[in-house]
């Protein structure tokens, strides 16, 4: 009698194929970003100290016999701690607070937004607390104006009381004085 041989099932219809498949899917998608945010800003900070140990430290001078040598010396020393002083220390932006920042002016391009709401949408976008907060404190912004776009926006999708919309900007995070300087502008 002959043997009957067992059919083989293609290689897409087998499970390890598709389990496979599902984490080489899982793995591009999720970028490993997290750990390489923790590790640069780790990286930043620890640069950041090392500068500013580096500026606090004063130059050394050699003492030496001679006494003109040594009043010289003095005088290049006080010379240098007015020049250290004189350079107040600036924080470094770090590339994810660029970013942030870039994001940030990219949407008030795109749309009016008020600067809670703004924080909110960066944090949508995946950019901390911190991050987004920072962005959002270092542009130049004109909320009151902001509140105005937003207002018109409102407006020319529907029809709003006064007391409405300042209700409806108030909801989206302008302070009641934004919201009610774009009704007085709009004219409500």
């Amino acid at each position: 009698m002959a043997k009957m041989k067992k059919a083989k099932k293609p290689f897409y219809k087998r499970v390890w194929v598709w389990i496979l498949a599902i984490i080489i899917v899982s793995a591009i998608a999720s970028g490993g970003e997290d750990d390489t945010a923790t590790e640069s800003t780790a990286t930043e900070e620890k640069a950041v100290t090392e500068k500013a140990d580096t500026k606090t430290e004063a130059p050394k001078v050699e003492e030496t016999k001679a006494e003109p040598k040594q009043e010289e010396a003095v005088e290049e020393e006080q010379v240098q701690e007015e020049e250290v002083q004189e350079e107040p220390a600036k924080p470094e932006v770090s590339l994810s607070q660029q970013n942030a920042i870039a994001k940030a002016e990219q949407y008030l391009d795109f749309t009016a937004f008020s600067h809670s709401g703004l924080i909110e949408q960066l944090k949508y976008d995946g950019f901390s607390n911190e991050e987004a907060t920072f962005a959002v404190d270092n542009i130049t912004v004109d909320w009151k104006e902001q509140a105005v776009k937003k207002g018109q926006d409102y407006l020319d999708m529907t029809s709003f009381s006064r007391s409405g919309l300042i209700e409806q900007l108030t909801f989206d995070g302008f302070s009641n004085e934004e919201a009610t300087h774009a009704v007085d502008t709009l004219g409500l």
